[in-house]
């Protein structure tokens, strides 16, 4: 979108004063950079000048960026800070002044004010009617613009770990015998056999694992399977005031365990780690290509040895947090305090906005940091050890699908809406004509501890498991025949903390190679594939119940039209119903883009997308291709002349319509009647003004007619209100 271009140095007598201005001296330290005119942009006390000593004072120019004007930066780590704006005061331009301005303007930088704790960035802005140097000056917290230049620029978000429970579970020999001892007493106490048969398997599991920790401890070794594997000495880097340290560790990758001991000297401080699957696929997203797609951060409620110690352990090699760094990017919290992102952040790094978090537990954080976490199911490896793989995706890899959506969604809305805005803005701009900054709460949705979020509005998925991995889970699940679901795992903390997770298996698919167990998850994420693929948006949107019995309902939207509805007595309930149904009734018009996916379709295929099977295949693109809004009709059903009719009438419609406009089809009312007579009602709307209605026995019979009569009064419409919504040439149709 074309920029407007800085007023050429002529000379030029700036607006009448107006109410509020105040001229101050400029310099650039020590240097004169003549004077200006500062006049405020908000009423009362907001209004107050920033400057000190009535003076402006910039210490230093910002860094410069390679695609981001420093509005834009601003407005998203800082939105709507606009203080103040600034004019040039004189006949002819200061010379100094003035070439500060078409440095600032070229080169995407900032002059900088530093104010106490405080930087005032004086942004250069195009003037439609000023001949001469003009700012507006933004506030924003010190240190904070610096580092989020670079992480704009490299399309780059923060991610913050728990440690415990959600990465990794850990276990000293004391906590191991509190776990089998407390397991022993309620296995007394417990009368149902399959739960004592349960608790039976799970203290077995801890005494193989203990006596493995025990081994360790005593001669530095341990006896895996029949064989002796000793220990290797790993040198730790030191932090700060640390000495080196050599620590005695034994990896077991075939258990997916690592033994290690936090001070080398004391036996006592020896741990036994068991790392959550799939760790290495979200850590190789996060760092692929060479390229850094999140800034990693780590917060946790364990002591700060053991979560340095454990951090090591997950990034032997220092590619997620630089040695550098490790300092302040392990943040620790007493466990009587919440987490908070502002205090991860405390040193200016990145804003919450900016930043996702994985956690098992959602109310540990800050009521406002909340929106921001992806929810895991807390890891149990000896309570459940069949629940990891009980979904056909890995939790941790349905962690890093959900990172790559939210990262897409954040940085779609950055280029398409925000930069796009900004690039439009003058200097005589009003503060309220700010574009609208993404925030990464946006594309996740909080939940409650019970549930696994899924995002609301994703992305496309270019990064998320291959074809040829997913192929290989599922088939190895079907061959096996298994129909598993995953139990409730009980969290046996040393707090003694207790929470129930849910069970998230859903109903099963047959396929031709066995049954397989279709979580809720696993619907959605299918449903968002096939909306990757046919380049259409799906939303699931909360809608109040109307049945008293149940607490939620959601609805999806898919490409604007609602294609399913569920009802449920917990979000992930509904949201399952509503996935599946939508499955079903998208099955006849998108099925042609989408391969078998493990059984739930179970019908034959014509085409198939791109390599592997079409489920979140890994495409070369890194989320920077952004998703584009559907333009007509996606697929034929052969042989139907309705829907032959319904997609070509879409199409005639859409192309009357601006392209960042909408038209939505509305599932308006269902009359249940008896089973045959089922009716049919849909309304088409174009910015809330209904078009067109539709009434019939059959879907696509009631939503031709919508869209037939919507398409009649788009073309002979004079209504000025519908008319702005169209492209120019639809009013000589």
């Amino acid at each position: 979108m074309a920029m407007l271009r800085p007023p050429p140095p002529v000379a030029g007598a700036p607006s009448a004063a107006a109410p509020g201005r105040v001229t101050m001296p400029m310099f650039h330290g020590d240097v004169s950079l003549g004077e200006a005119e500062v006049f405020s942009v908000k009423p009362g006390p907001e209004g107050t000048l920033p400057f000190p000593s009535n003076e402006i004072r910039i210490s230093h120019l910002s860094p410069a960026s390679e695609r981001c004007p420093p509005l834009a930066i601003l407005q998203t780590i800082a939105p709507f800070s606009v203080r103040c704006k600034l004019l040039g005061k004189g006949i002819a331009p200061h010379p100094s002044l003035h070439r500060l301005y078409l440095t600032c303007f070229h080169e995407f930088k900032s002059a900088v004010v530093v104010v106490g704790d405080e930087e005032l960035h004086l942004v250069a802005m195009p003037s439609k009617t000023e001949k001469v140097s003009c700012f507006w000056c933004c506030s924003v917290r010190a240190g904070l613009y610096a580092s989020s230049v670079g992480m704009l620029n490299l399309r780059c978000l923060a991610i913050v770990f728990d440690l415990d429970e959600t990465l990794i579970v850990a276990n000293t020999m004391r906590s191991f015998e509190g776990r089998i001892k407390n397991l022993s007493h309620a296995m007394d106490v417990e009368d149902d056999p399959v739960k004592v048969a349960g608790m039976s398997a799970e203290i077995k599991r801890y005494i193989e694992d203990r006596e493995l920790l025990k081994e360790f401890i005593e001669t530095d070794s341990v006896t895996d399977n029949g064989r002796i594997v000793g220990t290797r000495k790993e040198e730790v880097q030191p932090i700060g005031t640390q000495e080196r340290l050599l620590r005695p560790v034994i990896r077991l990758p075939e258990r997916n365990a690592i033994l290690t001991r936090i001070s080398p000297e004391i036996r006592d401080t020896s741990v036994f780690v068991k790392l959550r699957p799939a760790w290495e696929d979200l850590r190789s997203y996060l760092t692929a290509k060479g390229r850094k797609r999140f800034e990693v951060y780590v917060c946790t409620m364990a002591e700060r040895d053991y979560a340095l110690e454990i951090w090591r352990l997950l990034d032997p090699e220092a590619n997620l947090i630089s040695l550098n760094n490790i300092s302040e990017r392990v943040v620790c919290v007493k466990a009587t305090s919440r987490k908070s992102l502002q205090h991860v952040f405390k040193d200016g790094g990145c804003h919450p906005k900016m930043a996702m978090v994985i956690d098992d537990r959602l109310q540990v954080w800050d009521e406002k940091d909340q929106p921001r976490v992806h929810v895991v199911p807390a890891y149990a490896p000896y309570s459940a050890p069949q629940a990891e793989m009980a979904n056909a995706v890995p939790v941790l890899c349905v962690a890093r699908n959900v990172a790559c959506n939210v990262r897409g969604g954040f940085f779609r809305e950055f280029d398409e809406n925000l930069l796009k805005k900004v690039f439009d803005l003058t200097y005589e701009n009003e503060l309220l004509d700010l574009p609208y900054a993404p925030d990464v709460g946006d594309y996740l949705v909080c939940e409650d501890t019970n549930f696994v979020p899924i995002n609301k509005d994703p992305a496309p998925i270019p990064d998320g498991m291959s074809g040829s991995e997913v192929e290989k889970r599922l088939n190895g699940r079907a061959h096996q025949g298994a129909q598993k679901q995953i139990p409730p795992s009980t969290r046996l903390s040393d707090d003694t903390r207790v929470a129930t997770r849910g069970n998230l298996a859903g109903s099963n698919a047959q396929s031709s190679g066995g049954s397989l167990p279709i979580t809720p998850l696993l619907f959605v994420t299918v449903l968002q594939e096939i909306g990757r693929l046919c380049n259409a948006k799906v939303e699931f949107k909360s809608t109040v119940s109307t049945i008293r019995s149940t607490q939620f309902s959601v609805e999806v939207i898919f490409s604007n039209e609602k294609v399913g509805s569920g009802i449920g007595k917990t979000r992930e309930e509904a949201q399952a119903q509503a996935a599946e149904k939508a499955l079903q009734n998208l099955q006849s018009n998108y099925l042609s883009f989408v391969a078998p996916i493990a059984g739930v379709f179970n019908s034959d295929t014509s085409k198939s997308p791109g390599s592997g099977n079409g489920f979140l295949e890994d495409v070369d693109s890194d989320g920077d291709i952004p998703m584009q809004e559907p333009s007509g009709s996606t697929s034929e059903q052969k042989g139907h002349s309705t829907v032959d009719r319904l997609s070509s009438v879409i199409s005639l419609i859409r192309e009357l319509c601006l392209e960042d406009q909408h038209v939505v089809f509305r599932d308006q009312v269902r009359n249940p009647g008896s089973a045959t007579n089922e009716e049919y009602h849909f309304q088409v709307e174009l910015a809330g003004q209904i078009l067109g209605n539709g009434i019939g026995v059959n879907k696509d019979f009631a939503k031709l007619q919508a869209a037939e009569e919507a398409l009649r009064f788009l073309k002979t419409t004079t209504d000025p209100q519908i008319k702005k919504h169209l492209r120019p040439i639809s009013c000589n149709s």
